[in-house]
């Protein structure tokens, strides 16, 4: 997830069809494959079963892993920093990946990997400075699939559904691209079940506040109305601070946070800023230091993986439920996560 400040930055799916309309994500139609997949609101040409997917970024990934596609994966990118969490979900198919590039990869590395079909995102490896987009790929005869988190609207802001509506539309055209379908019912049904479990927790009269801390500099990268983190703090019974901005990853300044006074504070955890450096930054800055999240130190560091869209966003779901049941800012509810993720 490319930010803007450094090298990264009700599921319905009759929605997607209204609201994918607005996104500019592909201008032309890719001109061979057996099938055809509605992708940021353009009819595009997949071949199918892919045989040799190139996928960049950890929470692509983790959706070929949950599909069991990984041996129509020919090779991947940015997928270091999400190893150990992917190893945890998956089990030893995470070390069969043949990574060619420890970030986001040039179009070379790509086209050397002679791939048929791309998974990546605009600023989850897409990027016009690069010349690596669905357009050059097409021309080069790859069928490119972009995230649907990441559709871009004519204003060039990513978000065109709401977050568990564009993990949903992502699974279910990868398994159609992949040829498992079958899986890919499965995965969305296991999703559907835990979030049912989920919403219908006890809710306390005020949900409580939470600030998503990315990274920060003289400004902080946060998650707005249209990222992965807005449906899984709300699933989690809590609110985002950032849920009235229109955009998926986006970055605000110090006095946002200030205002929000967030009763805690989830981080999302990978290099170059460490989760102590973070806690150091916030405890060492006026204004800051003395808000109730910061006071109190309630404090979650999560992989990226889990916060990026991808099957795991459920987990970090039910593990922010947790602990914020944890730090009695919502009632107990017997959720009870499958794994624990937290980086401490």
């Amino acid at each position: 997830m490319t930010k803007v400040s450094d090298f990264r930055v009700r599921p319905a799916l009759a929605l997607i069809a209204a609201a994918a309309v607005l996104a500019g994500c592909g201008s032309s139609q890719a001109t061979s494959g057996n099938l055809t997949v509605r992708n940021c609101g353009v009819e595009q040409r997949f071949p199918s079963p892919a045989q040799r997917m190139f996928v960049n970024d950890g929470n692509l990934i983790s959706m070929v892993l949950a599909l069991g596609a990984q041996d129509q994966t020919v090779a991947v990118s940015s997928l270091k920093r999400d190893a150990d969490t992917l190893r945890k979900h998956y089990g030893d198919a995470v070390d069969k990946l043949n990574s060619v590039a420890p970030d986001y990869p040039s179009r070379e590395t790509v086209l050397a990997q002679r791939p048929d079909v791309i998974v990546a995102g605009w600023n989850y490896g897409y990027s016009e400075s690069t010349n690596l987009t669905p357009d050059s790929l097409r021309t080069a005869g790859v069928a490119p699939y972009i995230l649907t988190e990441s559709c871009r609207r004519p204003n060039g802001e990513r978000g065109v559904v709401d977050p568990w509506t564009a993990l949903r539309t992502d699974l279910t055209a990868l398994g159609a691209i992949t040829g498992r379908k079958d899986r890919a019912t499965e995965v969305t049904s296991d999703l559907d079940r835990r979030l049912a479990a989920l919403q219908s927790a006890p809710r306390p009269a005020k949900p409580p506040t939470v600030f998503v801390f990315d990274s920060a500099s003289d400004t902080v990268m946060s998650s707005g109305e249209f990222g992965a983190p807005q449906a899984i703090l709300e699933a989690a019974g809590a609110r985002n601070a950032l849920a009235d901005v229109a955009d998926t990853w986006t970055a605000v300044s110090w006095e946002r946070i200030a205002a929000a006074d967030p009763d805690a504070i989830v981080f999302v955890d990978y290099p170059p800023q460490t989760f102590g450096q973070k806690i150091d930054l916030l405890r060492a800055k006026p204004g800051i230091r003395d808000l109730r999240a910061v006071t109190a130190g309630r404090f979650l560091n999560l992989p990226y993986a889990l916060w990026t869209s991808g099957p795991l966003n459920i987990d970090a779901a039910e593990q922010v439920r947790a602990q914020l049941e944890r730090w009695n800012l919502v009632p107990p509810s017997g959720i009870h996560p499958a794994t624990d993720d937290a980086v401490r």
